[in-house]
């Protein structure tokens, strides 16, 4: 069975998928990652006769390299081609995917078409434990991009208003638990494997 694992940035939703790959033999699927190697593939490729590469490489590639984001249908492409290049006994861990309602319900309906089941797990935390904690990092670690304030509360903000519904759906359809994040990183990992065993994912 396959995870999708939720959290608010500052969560360390990041670190805890790392380590149930490595303990759980889930591949990751990271959606911003996984749109840059597509995007890095489509360089590095041959090309065709024509000069053209590989069609959905080059057009993520024309978005990343503009700075636009990458529209719904495309990354959507994307999560399909990724699932179905996959074998169907490995397990995926999905980082990042679905972030809003029209994402759920597009990826709700390829896992359903492909024949692949999943649990979610959300690791909660309040915004304000969020913030401090990326504040502390980007002081500890020197990293500029973390230590605006008011940028951070910008990326929440678009957590709260467009996945937080998603979560909210898969609550009601039985599929979500909540790990509290609070504790250090070693417990809030033992509290999602406890999850995983408990559910059998």
């Amino acid at each position: 069975m396959d995870l999708v694992l939720f959290g608010i940035q500052g969560s360390g939703k990041g670190t805890q998928a790392k380590r149930l790959c490595a303990e759980f033999g889930f591949d990751q699927f990271e959606a911003g990652g996984e749109l840059r190697k597509i995007a890095a593939f489509a360089s590095a490729e041959p090309k065709g006769e024509d000069g053209s590469g590989s069609t959905l490489g080059e057009t993520v590639k024309s978005y990343i390299d503009d700075g636009k984001l990458v529209p719904f249908d495309i990354i959507m492409q994307v999560v399909k081609e990724a699932i179905l290049s996959r074998p169907k006994t490995q397990k995926i861990l999905f980082d990042g995917i679905p972030r809003d309602l029209d994402q759920m319900r597009e990826f709700d309906r390829i896992m359903a078409e492909v024949g692949r089941d999943f649990r979610c797990i959300e690791i909660t935390l309040t915004e304000e434990e969020g913030v401090q904690r990326i504040l502390s990092r980007a002081k500890i670690e020197g990293r500029k991009d973390d230590a605006d304030e008011a940028t951070i509360r910008r990326r929440m903000a678009t957590f709260f208003e467009k996945t937080k519904p998603v979560i909210g759906q898969y609550k009601v359809a039985g599929k979500m638990t909540e790990v509290d994040g609070r504790g250090t990183v070693e417990e809030v990992y033992e509290g999602v494997k406890e999850i995983l065993q408990k559910e059998r994912v």
